[in-house]
């Protein structure tokens, strides 16, 4: 991933209102493995349910704000994140949604899906093993993965 400034991350926010934007935590970006990241993904840590995503895309940084879901799932089973696939315990995945980008998200049109509770599935596809069945090469995971965040945020910018 190419790095990010604060101003970046600021200005890439496509489903983010005034006030969110205002109140955006940046996190701390000179300790970033930028080479090890397919996105930054953070967790706010005044707002306990909203989360940060930002990527790039082409040649400009796309940012979508997070909302978990109160809750987790039931402890003692297995969950899979939708976007690194990694398979682990129900109460590390949750339940996200972003809402949609332009009239349709101040209107109330979410998209959801689950994802690691910390957001942090660059660094877990580079420490766990993948599940049996998926790639187990860090590239093609990392591919995968970047690929799967390009689609789920190319589904909140859709505004039709």
């Amino acid at each position: 991933m190419k790095p990010l400034t604060a101003e970046d991350i600021r200005s890439s926010f496509v489903n983010a209102t005034p006030e969110q934007l205002d109140r955006l935590p940046i996190p701390g970006l000179h300790e970033t493995l930028w080479d090890e990241r397919e996105y930054l993904g953070w967790r706010d840590p005044q707002a306990a349910r909203l989360g940060y995503l930002v990527h790039w895309a082409d040649d400009r940084p796309v940012g979508i704000v997070l909302r978990a879901a109160p809750g987790g799932l039931r402890p003692g089973i297995a969950a899979m994140c939708s976007l690194c696939h990694s398979s682990q315990p129900a109460t590390q995945v949750r339940m996200f949604t972003a809402p949609k980008a332009g009239e349709a998200g101040l209107n109330g049109s979410t998209i959801g899906t689950y994802l690691c509770e910390d957001l942090a599935c660059s660094l877990l596809i580079r420490i766990t093993p993948s599940h049996p069945g998926l790639p187990h090469n860090i590239h093609t995971r990392a591919e995968g993965l970047l690929q799967r965040v390009q689609r789920f945020t190319a589904d909140v910018m859709k505004t039709a």
